[in-house]
């Protein structure tokens, strides 16, 4: 993996020893030296906090809704002929056209928690309802021959069966809640935002700065991706 990125870094730092053009394709060790002058600022560090906040708040109330409804809408049928039209919309539409949308509804600095929750809802309940219509019949046969009570049930035979669904779930869902959120800034243009300074840097020509804002989204990409997933397997 490591040689891999080398690799790639090296392919970088030609191309931009090519093209001669830090407006094209600012060179590696620029964007390093910027990126470092970035982090001695205020504002790069509480871009940084705004979106992850916001962002992550969107995501654990997608997540929430998701398992609650996914109960619900396995337990009662109507539940889940009704939410199955919306899932479907919320799959199918790009996510730009939400975006434009809920820029009509709803306030600019609450738009990127709002996309991340439409991300990580339809995944997360339909990997719930997966989940739990997956689990063994026999062992429910098992649990009702035996008497057992609702809650030793659900602890014995549904929630083995639903764990791994919702781990891959959860675990997916983080990524495409990040990009969409960081997305839903660059439309709605926040005070202090990570996309907000993607933007301006775009505006402005600054392609060093569009170049250090990428890889500060992918660097915590990664980093929030890697933290769910050892908090998922933890729990």
């Amino acid at each position: 993996m490591t040689l891999a990125i080398l690799f790639w870094i090296a392919v970088w730092q030609v191309l931009s020893a090519f093209l001669d053009n830090s407006l094209l394709v600012a060179s590696p060790l620029a964007v390093l030296k910027r990126i470092i002058q970035l982090a001695g600022t205020m504002q790069f560090w509480v871009s940084i906090a705004v979106s992850l906040g916001r962002i992550l708040e969107g995501y654990a109330i997608g997540a929430a809704a998701g398992v609650l409804f996914g109960v619900l809408g396995t337990k009662f049928f109507p539940v889940h002929l009704l939410l199955s039209p919306l899932m479907a919309v919320i799959k199918s539409a790009p996510v730009t056209s939400f975006i434009i949308l809920a820029l009509v509804w709803i306030k600019s600095y609450e738009l990127s928690a709002f996309i991340a929750f439409l991300m990580v809802f339809p995944m997360v309940y339909s990997s719930t309802v997966e989940g739990i219509r997956s689990a063994d019949p026999a062992l429910l046969e098992v649990a009702k021959v035996y008497g057992f009570s609702t809650r030793k049930t659900v602890k014995l035979v549904y929630v083995p069966a639903l764990r791994p669904f919702l781990r891959s779930s959860l675990s997916t869902a983080v990524g495409f809640a990040w990009k969409a959120g960081i997305t839903g800034e660059i439309f709605a243009l926040p005070k202090l935002a990570i996309g907000t300074m993607l933007y301006n840097a775009k505006i402005f020509l600054e392609t060093l700065d569009v170049f250090c804002w990428t890889l500060v989204i992918i660097g915590l990409s990664l980093m929030i991706e890697g933290v769910v997933k050892k908090l998922v397997r933890s729990i």
